[in-house]
């Protein structure tokens, strides 16, 4: 069993860090507002420090879902950032999804410093953390990713290492361009569904079990056609991830049509106000519009 710091206790980071203390794995726990890790403490034990450093000491793995690149540089490279706490040979671990540039750019920083760093964003949301089943896209040097893996399998249903630093990243924008694409697509089946007088629940019934089927359909087309959007990731997150993907396109000449378009009709759920709703809403827009 490893010594751990973990940092970040959001919706993800709080189960995540909950599976490996209850894996026997001795963690300590960072998060910025303190209530949140002394909640986490009370509810699975271990430790908490008052700053990312403080947490790094000692530790083999450094653990870590914030939330964007900022961040990310914060919590490894800012003022009591975790690098200088760590000892020479530990590795970080980001599972946040971040640009694949701010990824490279904390490897090499670690790198100076005799650290390992390994980029493994995660899919699953909310639900594959509290479950332990998450899928985990890893970049960067084969050894730190072989020494972290049984760790990350606290949590995960599958930890693939997919190239050198910034291609687990890099798996990520295919793993939320593909989303965008789907959840568009099955908001538009639903709401046609609606509007020429079907039973929505049946239709999805009937598809799911053919080529239309996906995870979206399986876990969301209740809520829905429910009209609630409290399930899963926030859309303001996503429209996050969607700019990093465009971005990274544009660096990479990757024609991204679909994914551009949708990302405008998750700025219209903004405008909407939901911009804490889940990315399923994209069919309360399609509602709202007709």
């Amino acid at each position: 069993m490893a010594k751990l710091a973990f940092l970040g206790l959001g919706v993800m980071g709080y189960p995540m860090a909950g599976h490996l203390q209850a894996k026997g794995h001795e963690v300590t726990v960072y998060n910025r507002t303190t209530a949140k890790a002394e909640a986490w403490v009370k509810q699975h034990g271990g430790a908490m420090a008052s700053t990312p450093q403080a947490a790094a000491k000692g530790v083999e793995f450094v653990m870590a879902c914030v939330g964007n690149d900022d961040d990310l540089r914060d919590v490894c490279t800012g003022e009591d950032g975790a690098f200088s706490g760590m000892e020479r040979g530990a590795t970080f671990v980001d599972h946040t999804t971040v640009s694949a540039a701010v990824t490279r750019e904390m490897f090499a920083a670690a790198a100076e410093l005799g650290l390992g760093f390994v980029d493994a964003p995660v899919s699953g949301g909310q639900a594959g953390a509290e479950n332990g089943v998450l899928s985990v896209m890893c970049g960067g040097v084969q050894a730190q990713y072989d020494a972290a893996e049984p760790v990350i399998a606290s949590y995960a249903r599958i930890c693939r290492r997919i190239g050198e630093s910034g291609a687990g990243q890099m798996a990520k924008m295919c793993n939320q361009i593909a989303i965008a694409g789907l959840v568009q697509g099955l908001s538009e089946a639903l709401h046609f569904a609606e509007k020429a007088g079907l039973d929505g629940e049946a239709v999805v019934e009937v598809i799911s079990q053919g080529a239309a089927g996906s995870w979206q359909m399986a876990n969301r087309h209740k809520t829905m056609l429910a009209d609630e959007f409290e399930h899963g990731f926030a859309v303001d997150w996503m429209r996050k991830d969607l700019g990093i993907c465009l971005s990274t396109a544009d660096e990479t000449g990757a024609s991204l049509p679909v994914t551009a378009l949708v990302d405008q009709f998750y700025k219209d759920v903004q405008k909407m106000g939901g911009g804490r709703w889940d990315t399923s809403s994209l069919v309360k827009r399609l509602r709202h519009m007709g």
